[in-house]
């Protein structure tokens, strides 16, 4: 997929049936190679041969056209792209050793300092974090009940499509993204020509570092979102984090909602047990069970109110500051 991504395949096929041959001249590749490429994804799903040699998209495919709006292109790009890939191929097993990170075996530094050195992968990541809802679908906004609140402040929320999309449904909603620097600074103009200037006015962007702080919550009409943050983050940084967020919201009643995975303790489903090694050859982070969640919750000072189950994957996970 990778391949058929850089490719542009799906992109050139668009609503068309086309031969392999027409194909191949449309993205300047070798006829042959395309249709043994083509045949093989098609095989699995990916793409359909509607007559010899002659194939089309598909339900699957069509998430891998740049003009739908929903796809998934730069998730694949990024997870496949080198700086991803060295990790899995050359340092797994030194890892699973060593207990060492695989990504700063290869690389020489963290997954996020990373992403500071380097502007191209970093706008990469940013663009497949943007198209996690393809993926996970929109449950986040209708499952969970954001009527009750003013405000959203979104930590670590990149450009805000999470932000964004709630901001549709919620016509009250105004929302604060609180990301990095090197984030922010772009993310505004990024939305100028996708979204209207009214939803956009009532989104704002705010540079810092949420190891340090997080913006301070005015009143219970107030909610932090964390969406897929903390999964990334060994315990020491994710208590460091939720700390800042109880210092933030203690007094004032604002709730923090954590859009994460609640991984089974024993048994558990192979999705969960695939982000979570994503997580390992990549970052400090893992994916965690009820009782390791509720651990680093009690050691920040905060309290689990409420555990929303969403259609999708993923729970809701409502906290608020003890005391």
């Amino acid at each position: 997929m990778h391949a058929a991504v850089r490719l542009d395949i799906a992109s050139t096929l668009g609503d068309e049936a086309l031969p392999v041959d027409v194909i191949a001249v449309r993205i300047l590749a070798q006829a042959d190679a395309v249709y043994r490429l083509l045949r093989m994804l098609a095989a699995m799903g990916v793409f359909e041969e509607m007559a010899p040699r002659v194939f089309r998209n598909n339900a699957l495919s069509a998430y891998l056209r740049e003009d739908h709006p929903k796809n998934v292109r730069a998730m694949i790009l990024m997870h496949n792209a080198i700086e991803m890939s060295r990790p899995w191929y050359e340092h797994m097993e030194q890892g699973i050793r060593c207990g060492e990170v695989p990504f700063e075996i290869a690389h020489g530094c963290e997954f996020y300092a990373y992403l500071d050195d380097h502007a191209e992968f970093d706008a990469l990541f940013a663009s497949a974090m943007d198209s996690v809802a393809a993926l996970t679908g929109d449950s986040f906004v209708t499952d969970f009940a954001w009527e009750r609140f003013d405000r959203i402040i979104d930590v670590g929320g990149s450009k805000g499509s999470k932000a964004l999309a709630i901001l549709k449904r919620h016509p009250h909603l105004n929302a604060i993204v609180f990301d990095r620097n090197q984030v922010v600074q772009t993310a505004a103009g990024y939305w100028t020509e996708k979204a209207s200037p009214d939803l956009l006015s009532r989104l704002t962007f705010q540079a810092g570092d949420m190891l340090e702080s997080v913006p301070a919550a005015e009143d219970d009409k107030d909610i932090y979102l964390l969406s897929a943050v903390l999964h990334g983050m060994d315990d020491q940084n994710c208590i460091r984090v939720l700390r800042n967020l109880a210092t933030a919201s203690t007094g004032t009643g604002a709730c923090i909602a954590l859009f994460e995975s609640v991984v089974a303790e024993w048994k558990t489903d192979f999705a969960s047990a695939a982000f979570d090694m994503q997580m390992f050859m990549n970052t400090r982070g893992r994916e965690r069970t009820r009782p390791e969640w509720k651990n680093l919750f009690e050691q920040a000072g905060l309290a689990l109110e409420e555990e929303v189950h969403l259609q999708s994957i993923g729970k809701m996970l409502v906290l608020m500051a003890k005391g």
